[in-house]
């Protein structure tokens, strides 16, 4: 039987996000992934795209290709996830949403906690 962590489930298991991010390059992708689990903001991160991306900006609908950035980490890291992120993207209003985990393999998320302590 695979063992699942479910929010709730007791003290003994950490609490995880999913952070998502966009930007637009593949390579500044790159950059923000393997610079938030070298700063272990991030457990790791995954990387997907293009995706078009369509919004309002300063008054005009616009549509970009953009690469999406998931990165998964510790509730009690989101903070330092967020500014790490705000500093080191070159959108004036990055997108950061984080959606918490309520259910996973509770292997993965005790080791997206280790690899997040500080």
């Amino acid at each position: 039987m695979t063992s699942t962590y479910e929010a709730g489930s007791g003290a003994e298991q950490a609490a995880v996000l999913t952070v998502l991010t966009t930007t637009d390059t593949a390579r500044k992708a790159e950059d923000l992934a393997s610079g938030a689990v070298a700063a272990r903001v991030a457990a790791c991160a995954q990387i997907a795209g293009p995706v078009v991306s369509v919004y309002r900006w300063e008054g005009a609908v616009e549509e970009a290709r953009e690469w999406q950035v998931l990165f998964k980490t510790a509730a009690s890291r989101y903070e330092a996830l967020e500014a790490w992120l705000t500093e080191a993207h070159d959108y004036d209003t990055p997108e950061i949403i984080a959606t918490p985990v309520v259910r996973g393999s509770a292997a993965y998320l005790e080791w997206v906690e280790r690899e997040t302590a500080e």
